[in-house]
């Protein structure tokens, strides 16, 4: 039986531009960069109040990431999303979808990470 969700990974042609994004406009952590025994080079990052991590890849020598549209996303939780928009904006980032308030009465919106990678914020009503 599993215990408890440790990582996910997610594959990328330019890491250090990937990881840039995650820190810059989200305020994730690096918790430590390595090169795996395959010779993958890995960075995981740290969210706030969470203990699973993200795990950016980019493979030598592999076909480039194509992300599909809407394959996944990553969703964050933020307190106050206009405000975390009047943020990301001053850092050169712009929501591409929304705000939109749901049928549960939170509000979400999205910005494009990266490689096509898409992130949800959702603020909780």
């Amino acid at each position: 039986m599993v215990k408890k969700l440790l990582h996910t990974r997610m594959r990328v042609n330019d890491l250090d531009r990937t990881v840039k994004f995650y820190v810059e406009a989200l305020g994730l952590k690096v918790a430590r960069r390595h090169t795996s025994p395959r010779g993958a080079q890995l960075a995981f990052l740290q969210t706030p109040n969470s203990e699973e991590e993200i795990e950016i890849c980019q493979l030598p020598d592999s076909p480039a990431v194509q992300v599909q549209p809407d394959l996944m996303h990553l969703a964050f939780e933020v307190a106050d999303l206009a405000a975390f928009a009047a943020e990301l904006a001053k850092r050169g980032h712009k929501l591409t979808d929304g705000p939109t308030r749901t049928s549960t009465g939170h509000t979400i919106a999205f910005i494009d990470a990266p490689e096509g990678y898409e992130v949800e914020l959702i603020q909780k009503g």
